[in-house]
């Protein structure tokens, strides 16, 4: 059973919509008993889920604004409490009069998060269904919002649920035969237990898989350009981009500085980051920029690392690309650009586990290879619609559980090892969706929405 805490009874508004000018603007309040703050606003008293015309009126009963009022009474709501919902017109003046009006009324300003954190409390939505709304809001990819939008239905609730459910089952049989030692309990039982956590594994193993690539899709990955000057790492910069973002010339040192852009490919953000050129730097700005570029490479998910294909026969710089080898084994692409240049058909080949392509930033030739090592390096894989849009904490929870499902299976000789490990697997997948959870972890998360939701 989820337990859950205590939530002050106040009434709180804020304005809904996002900051700036539009045709309309919403402010919401949420708490009990609303229909008397309704009538000394609006002069009426709403019906239930009846979108009605009114005049919005300050204390002096004087207008404010000609809108909408929508009522929601408690607990068919989205926060289980009384709602009403005051559409005006957009302006940012116009809503913050009305907002102030409610405040006069005995609304306080609501925080970040407030109202899906009471939807939560009031079992509205669970804690993972919660944080999936906040995704599908700053979702950057219509993959990454579709599968928020997954979420948000229960879809990933659901599977932690089922793994729970059968988790309960399993623990109760084990816990039966630690509490009654002298019943004769088979081994064929034991055997049968140790069975169904194998089956149990896997399912969470898939789930965990599932939700690796959804975090893929909610982080983004983070792709960092390196190399010595003049290889092309800004002109790859504007290639992927598909617009021109940084400065090319033919000048050693013309990038002083990181540049960052954000792409998409197949559905997944890549956060790319074009370095200064690595080399022994020739004044204080470029010295500085070499240092940034190493701070990047060192925060890397991918390491694209750029050579001048025409060169590529040649012996490298030893120190450069042997602290780039040691720091981000399995995670870089040695790119060849200007394969125009050298007479050369875009290709890939493997050697040594590293990964080396052929491309030429200038014509695009080459792009789709570099596209799939990107992805392929970062660890997707497609899973259709059926990706799970997951946090840092869900996937820490999940591998957890995955821990102490495995140590429970070696300890099935010693029963009550076993069915600790069980609990503490299910205590893991609870954290999920929010039972057990610890107020300090709710603050945290529910802090990160943005006010008014």
């Amino acid at each position: 059973m989820a337990i859950k805490l205590s939530y002050p009874c106040e009434t709180i508004a804020a304005v809904a919509t996002a900051t700036g000018r539009a045709g309309i603007g919403v402010v919401r309040v949420s708490g009990k008993s609303l229909l008397a703050m309704a009538q000394r606003l609006c002069g009426k008293t709403p019906q239930t889920r009846l979108a009605t015309l009114v005049t919005f009126f300050d204390s002096d009963s004087n207008s404010i604004d000609q809108g909408i009022l929508l009522y929601f009474s408690a607990p068919h709501s989205f926060t289980g409490e009384d709602v009403l919902e005051l559409h005006c017109h957009g302006s940012p003046v116009v809503q913050q009069m009305v907002l102030q009006r409610c405040l006069e009324l005995g609304a306080r300003l609501a925080e970040p998060g407030e109202f899906t954190r009471r939807a939560y409390l009031n079992d509205k939505l669970d804690l993972a269904q919660a944080e999936a709304l906040a995704d599908l809001i700053n979702a950057s990819t219509a993959q990454a919002a579709r599968s928020a939008v997954r979420s948000l239905s229960g879809e990933f609730s659901r599977a932690v649920h089922n793994i729970v459910d059968r988790l309960i089952r399993m623990r109760l049989s084990i816990e039966a035969v630690i509490d009654f030692p002298d019943e004769e309990v088979e081994i064929e039982a034991l055997s049968r237990q140790g069975d169904s956590l194998g089956r149990l594994r896997q399912e969470l193993s898939s789930l965990l898989a599932r939700a690796t690539q959804g975090s893929l899709l909610r982080e983004g990955i983070n792709v960092v350009l390196a190399g010595p000057p003049n290889v092309g790492k800004s002109s790859l910069l504007n290639r992927l981009a598909g617009e021109e973002r940084a400065i090319v010339t033919d000048i050693p040192g013309t990038t002083r500085d990181m540049l960052r852009e954000t792409i998409q490919v197949a559905g997944i953000p890549l956060h790319i980051i074009d370095t200064a050129g690595l080399r022994e730097p020739s004044d204080l700005v470029e010295q500085l920029g070499i240092e940034r570029s190493w701070r990047a490479i060192e925060g890397a998910d991918v390491l694209l690392r750029l050579a001048d294909a025409r060169n590529h026969h040649e012996q490298e710089d030893s120190e450069i690309p042997a602290r780039l080898i040691r720091d981000h084994q399995g995670r870089q692409i040695v790119v060849h650009n200007k394969c125009d240049l050298a007479g050369i058909t875009a290709y890939r080949y493997e050697e040594k586990g590293l990964v080396h392509v052929f491309i030429s930033a200038l014509t695009g030739e080459g792009m789709d290879l570099l596209h799939e090592e990107l992805l392929r390096v970062a660890g997707w894989q497609s899973y259709g619609e059926d990706v799970i849009l997951a946090r840092g904490r869900h996937l820490h929870a999940l591998n957890a559980a995955a821990n102490h499902l495995d140590q429970a299976q070696s300890e099935l000789h010693r029963i009550e090892f076993c069915a600790e490990e069980l609990r503490l697997a299910q205590e893991q997948l609870n954290s999920i969706t929010g039972e057990f959870s610890s107020d300090d972890l709710l603050g945290e998360i529910f802090s990160r929405f943005c006010i008014g939701k």
